[in-house]
């Protein structure tokens, strides 16, 4: 909750700029507030680092009362900018008519700005006023925001560690798993001090598992500890606590002596410097904790052992920093023990499942995802108590199976689980924890894209500058990157550099998140598999319509009555509702992604998108909507208008879209770009057809830009040429050209920008151009080429000293017949490479030296038949160390014997996969 004053705080310092000409007076009140809600900000932060019920009622109802408080004078805020703003735009006309059109226009302007500015006035002097009787009251019943040292804050992972293993379905053969990884070592290592580090996310079992293990090993240890870390750790406890499991007798009563960290510190590594020890630290949370618990930990070549647990991936390698180091990442339960572990805590003792409950015990454990605590925490839901041990009838296994997912039924287990989870939650700063929140709007086992979230979030205010060479998308993304690496969200779709195109949300966490949600008012479901009922609360933010509904909308959601909606989230097209979205005055997001507007003979007038003037965030991607309308230009505040993906009969985009000064992403799908898209000079992301390319010199701020264009004419690429050279803080660039002229000469003169990332460049030039080096591409770690013909004797050289490429496209326009023989690599080649495709040319594994590529892991070739037979083409992979997937494109002759000579290729093929270490599939 305390998020919701970040963006305030900002927005009312911009007010004080000459810009909007406030009186003194009203200056002065500004500055006031600021004082007031920075003050206020600060004690929400210690509250939003609590769960709600370790704290007394009335500090949560003052908490609340500060939240809608800042809301509403937002809301005021941006009411002011919107009226006040001047859009700029000058159509070029200076006959009468229109210089009479202007002086009106402006006439009225000053007449709106001078309402305006008494407006906000007048709304400042009200927060001003109830800021005060915030503070007053706050004072007046002596709220404090020091958490309850009530029995909630018992450490809910106790149980995990003192858990008996027999109860612990699949434990096992992970507990062996891991025994055998710290045994696999060679015996120069053998004797040194190994880290090993168990990561995953909350409820998977990190700790039971570190348990296991400990309790497994821990006799062939001198001096053994196993001590669990909290989120804000009183670091001489916890070495006090450790020195107290290494020798009860000897620190018997180290709790009550008078020890700094250093002391401490130097008493354990005395302790320790003759013991060969085992110590586990469970539930790492940062970097700093594991650096100074790691100054006890001397290595004295006795082969000991510390294993630690954390939920956050940059922890883990933090503290396995060694190359005999182990990171073990945690995986969900298998299906077989997964339905072993529910059903052994459900049922008697060799009792079955009944047939009638197998589909829905099925279903549970899909949601489940094969999360233990999820699985456990259901099935004692499920399980029957007392002396008939009588197995709960189906309905109530169908109520349990329609709460996963949207609020679990209450009770202890269920209650339990979300502490658990929500240990992470509470842990985050308070601008993740609303990015985190905001995933609430989302279905369950819905694939969000990356990019679509981060533009959301944006959109919210939830991304709030920071440094200033920082842009606010990859400040987005460094939250999305942090949200992965503390497992709270679960990455999808990840390329050979390593980034994520989108991400899922567990089950369990989702719930949590809705949970959440609901309690602080920060989004409304409208969920048809649930029975919903009419919204007309003046308080909603932010509305998400899911599934199908079994009623109209309208009957469910009074727009009038809701002037408080910030985003609205379509998962389905609700023709009713839209057509009333225009009531909803303050609206920021408008994400009809995936609503079929156009298909199905409908036609939807998006016309009342003009009354939408705080409108930040337009999602029409799939829509399939036909056109866009000409109001679209009076929306100043856009920022991301998408219409990808709406198929060839999309209409071209008006001409007043370049009105848009504010917006940063532009998508218009398969429609042209209008003329004078030079104007918008925010613009950081852009794909479509251009028709001046002049004018994409203008757009200095861009970093993606995905070009398609049809390029005939060399002076017209020479202009286009010279634009990219304009554009230097382009990061992805894609240029693919519809036309099958080449232009090598054009293309030789550019200089392409150093932080260059990814890298299309398809159908320009017949050899690869000279800008390809490693000088030019530092950072490029995903490139896509075609050309008419590979120079053998230097260009897979070239390529292969790029320092940072992942993934690499090669394709040669028309079927080249170079001889493998002739290609000329290093030892070195290709560093980071982990994809490598080549296309409409003879390759094959040989060409690549022992030592180059040892990071590659997908491979596709294509060779002639006849020359793997003959043995002119050796195929062998085993100089190839981390290959998992190969490729292979087989050229064969044109005659009798091609079938023959197939069948001896692929088995040749065949062998060669089969004897390398890793067994890599083959596709041929």
């Amino acid at each position: 909750m305390e998020a919701a004053m970040i963006p305030l705080i900002k927005k009312l310092g911009g007010l004080l700029i000459d810009e909007y000409k406030l009186e003194k007076r009203v200056s002065k009140r500004v500055k006031s507030l600021i004082t007031e809600l920075e003050m206020m900000h600060a004690v929400l932060r210690k509250i939003g680092t609590k769960p709600p019920e370790q704290f007394d009622e009335q500090v949560l109802i003052w908490a609340g009362k500060v939240r809608d408080l800042s809301y509403h004078m937002e809301d005021a805020v941006d009411s002011f900018i919107v009226r006040v703003v001047e859009d700029g735009h000058d159509h070029g006309s200076t006959n009468m008519k229109n210089k009479v059109k202007k002086f009106l226009k402006k006439t009225t302007k000053l007449f709106t700005k001078g309402k305006a500015l008494h407006q906000i006035s007048g709304d400042i002097e009200e927060a001003q006023r109830l800021a005060k009787e915030l503070g007053d009251l706050r004072q007046r019943y002596m709220i404090d925001v020091q958490a309850k040292g009530n029995g909630d804050a018992i450490d809910p992972r106790l149980k995990a560690v003192y858990k008996d293993v027999t109860e612990l379905v699949g434990i096992d053969h992970l507990r062996d798993e891991l025994i055998k990884k710290l045994c696999d070592c060679d015996e120069r290592s053998k004797d040194q001090l190994r880290t090993m580090s168990i990561v995953g996310f909350g409820g998977l079992g990190k700790t039971t598992l570190a348990k296991a293990v400990y309790d497994k090993i821990k006799v062939q240890f001198d001096s053994v500890a196993f001590v669990s870390v909290s989120r804000n750790p009183d670091m001489a406890k916890i070495f006090k606590k450790v020195l107290y499991e290494l020798d009860k007798s000897k620190y018997a009563t180290i709790n009550e002596a008078a020890r700094d960290h250093e002391q401490l510190i130097d008493e354990l590594r005395k302790f320790l410097h003759d013991k060969r020890y085992l110590i586990v630290i469970d539930d790492m949370w940062d970097e700093e904790t594991w650096e100074l618990i790691k100054c006890a930990f001397a290595d004295n070549c006795l082969g000991s052992l510390v294993m630690i647990t954390t939920r956050i991936g940059s922890i883990s390698n933090a503290c396995c920093s060694s190359a005999d180091d182990i990171i073990y990442q945690m995986k969900p339960l298998t299906d077989d023990d997964s339905k072993r572990l529910f059903y052994k805590r459900i049922f008697p003792q060799g009792s079955k499942c009944p047939a009638e409950l197998e589909p829905v015990s099925r279903e549970i454990l899909k949601k489940c995802g094969g999360v233990p605590l999820a699985i456990i925490t259901i099935a004692s839901m499920l399980a029957s108590y007392g002396p008939d041990q009588q197995i709960k009838p189906k309905y109530h296994w169908d109520n349990i199976l329609g709460s996963i997912g949207r609020g679990l039924a209450e009770g202890g287990s269920a209650k339990e689980m979300q502490r658990i989870l929500s240990i992470s939650y509470y842990d985050l700063p308070s601008h993740l924890k609303t990015c985190l929140l905001y995933l609430s709007v989302f279905p369950e086992d819905f694939e969000i894209r990356r990019d679509r979230l981060i533009w959301m979030w944006i959109a919210e205010g939830f991304v709030q500058g920071g440094k200033q060479e920082t842009r606010l998308f990859e400040l987005g993304e460094s939250y999305f990157n942090e949200l992965t690496n503390r497992n709270l969200i679960q990455p999808i779709h990840v390329d050979a550099a390593g980034r994520a195109r989108g991400c899922r949300v567990h089950d369990m966490v989702l719930d949590l998140l809705c949970s959440l949600s609901s309690e602080q008012n920060f989004a409304t479901i409208l969920d048809g598999t649930q029975q919903s009922k009419p919204i007309s609360h003046r308080k909603s933010h932010r509305l998400s319509f899911q599934n199908s509904m079994s009623e109209p909308t309208t009957n469910l959601v009074d727009a009038k009555s809701m002037p408080k909606v910030r985003s609205i989230v379509l998962f389905r097209t609700y023709i009713d509702l839209i057509q009333t979205i225009s009531c909803f005055q303050v609206l920021r997001v408008l994400d009809l992604e995936g609503c079929e507007l156009g298909r199905n003979h409908h036609h939807i007038d998006l016309s009342y998108i003009e009354n939408l003037l705080h409108l930040r965030y337009l999602g029409l991607r799939n829509t399939f909507v036909r056109e866009l309308p000409v109001e679209i230009g009076k929306l100043q505040f856009l920022e991301t208008l998408d219409l990808a993906g709406n198929g060839s009969s999309v209409e071209p985009i008006p001409s007043s879209v370049v009105r848009l000064r504010r917006l940063i992403f532009l998508n218009p799908g398969n429609a042209e770009l209008p003329v004078g898209i030079g104007s918008m000079t925010s613009l950081e992301e852009l794909t479509g057809k251009l028709v001046d390319v002049k004018e994409l010199g203008q757009l200095v701020e861009l970093r993606v830009l995905h070009l398609i264009w049809n390029g005939k004419d060399e002076s017209v690429c020479n202009s286009l040429v010279v634009s990219l050279g304009n554009l230097r803080k382009m990061q992805n660039l894609k240029i693919h050209n519809l036309s099958p002229a080449s232009f090598d000469v054009s293309w030789d003169s550019w200089v392409p920008n150093p932080q260059l990332q990814y890298l299309w460049f398809k159908g320009w030039t017949t050899t690869l151009p000279r800008w390809v080096n490693s000088s030019s591409f530092p950072l490029l770690s995903s490139m896509h080429v075609s050309v008419d013909r590979v120079r053998p004797e230097v260009d897979i050289q070239i390529l292969g000293k790029l320092p940072a490429l992942c993934f690499l496209w090669l394709w040669v326009n028309k079927s080249q017949h170079t001889c493998v023989e002739t290609f000329v690599i290093g030892a070195n080649a290709f560093p980071c490479l982990r994809v490598c495709q080549f296309w409409h040319f003879l390759t094959g594994p040989s060409m690549f030296p022992r030592g180059a590529m040892p990071m590659l892991e997908f491979l596709q070739f294509e060779a002639r038949a006849s020359d793997i037979v003959r043995g002119d083409l050796d195929v062998g992979m085993g100089h190839l160390p981390s290959l998992r997937h190969v490729t292979v494109e087989l050229w064969l002759e044109k005659d009798n014997s091609s079938v023959k000579c197939k069948e001896e290729a692929d088995a040749v093929l065949r062998h060669a996969a089969h004897t390398h270490p890793n067994r890599p599939t083959l596709h041929i």
